[in-house]
């Protein structure tokens, strides 16, 4: 009966019913009859009161983001299935341009031969079978040590590959500059 005085934007009738049932459970859990009021009275007010925060919270448009989003793997709108997906779309053309493909290559293959001798051994060894999907634990049990000494290791790795990567970018930033 209360259902039927209220809307829910984007709901329906059985969405309040519901706000109503959790009202007239808190109703319950909550009554005291050592107040001066009837439970009649106390579970009405809990029900209109949990429907009223129900639509309020819908009006915040709290989560209309998340509703609204559109997936970047799926094609987009009006699109028929096999065609490019969002990200595709938001990709532009140079995903596919030959140019950066080459001076990828290029880097990856700098970045390869450069690795042992930015790398100690132990990096190197830790490297490898991190690359191999190994966990933490089972790279420190192949090499006979701990688990610290293994994310040390991987931090140190990822530190000189940024610092080799960004001494890569910095002549190129010359050039253009100077």
């Amino acid at each position: 009966m209360k259902a039927s005085s209220f809307f829910l934007n984007g709901g329906d009738r059985d969405d309040l019913i519901q706000y109503g049932l959790m009202g007239l459970y808190e109703a319950i859990r909550d009554f005291r009859t050592d107040r001066e009021s009837s439970f009649r009275n106390f579970a009405e007010l809990c029900i209109t009161r949990r429907m009223i925060t129900a639509i309020k919270a819908d009006n915040r448009h709290k989560a209309k983001l998340l509703n609204d989003a559109v997936s970047l793997s799926a094609p987009p709108p009006g699109a028929s299935e096999g065609e490019s997906t969002m990200h595709d779309v938001i990709a532009g053309p140079g995903k596919h341009d030959p140019a950066r493909q080459a001076v990828d290559r290029d880097e990856l293959r700098a970045l390869v031969t450069s690795v042992p001798e930015l790398l100690s051994d132990l990096e190197s060894r830790v490297l490898a079978l991190y690359l191999r999907g190994r966990t933490y634990e089972e790279i420190a049990e192949k090499l006979g040590s701990d688990t610290k000494r293994v994310d040390n290791a991987l931090q140190r790795v990822k530190r000189k590959i940024g610092d080799f990567l960004r001494e890569r970018e910095r002549p190129a930033l010359r050039i253009v500059a100077g």
